[in-house]
């Protein structure tokens, strides 16, 4: 049994983020480690629902390298997300844009890198040569609906367009 690659503590963590508990809460204490799962290891995130009681836990796998954060946030290396489609990254990308606070230089440029970070997921998708991102790089509900919504925003340029924003707006807070 192969399980979906979390490439940093990070993605795990956003990944966590965005599926929330059955009662609704994203409020759980995590613990993760490595366990024997499937015929290999899997790194495994567990805890408890803060609100509801229910215990909660995820297996991921292990990249075939080790990615070593490289500032914050560290979502991946040079390959695609398993765990969050284009549409996704680019879903996270823009609720965090929306949301910058404009009374905290600190607080604006670490969640300014967040959105930074999450147009660069995006891109690589897009395979080496296109201008796009193909289709296989939508799997997820929200994914597919971003997509549909503005199927021009997963074009390489203007995703360069919008990174490089992001880039340059939390360089001046930084």
């Amino acid at each position: 049994m192969t399980f979906a690659v979390a490439r940093t503590r990070d993605e795990a963590h956003l990944y966590l983020d965005l599926h929330p508990c059955a009662c609704g809460s994203v409020e759980t204490t995590w613990d993760s480690g490595l366990v024997s799962a499937g015929g290999g290891l899997a790194n495994r995130y567990s805890g408890t629902c803060e609100s509801c009681g229910r215990p909660r836990e995820y297996l991921f796998g292990l990249p075939e390298r080790p990615v070593m954060p490289a500032g914050y946030p560290t979502f991946g290396g040079a390959e695609p997300s398993q765990l969050l489609d284009a549409g996704e990254w680019l879903w996270v990308a823009d609720l965090t844009a929306g949301n910058v606070p404009a009374d905290d230089a600190a607080e604006a440029h670490r969640t300014l890198s967040v959105a930074t970070a999450a147009v660069e997921e995006v891109v690589k998708f897009i395979p080496p040569g296109a201008d796009e991102v193909p289709d296989h790089g939508f799997w997820s509900q929200r994914g597919r609906e971003m997509r549909a919504a503005e199927p021009g925003r997963f074009q390489l340029d203007r995703l360069l367009i919008v990174r490089d924003s992001y880039r340059d707006l939390a360089a001046r807070h930084a």
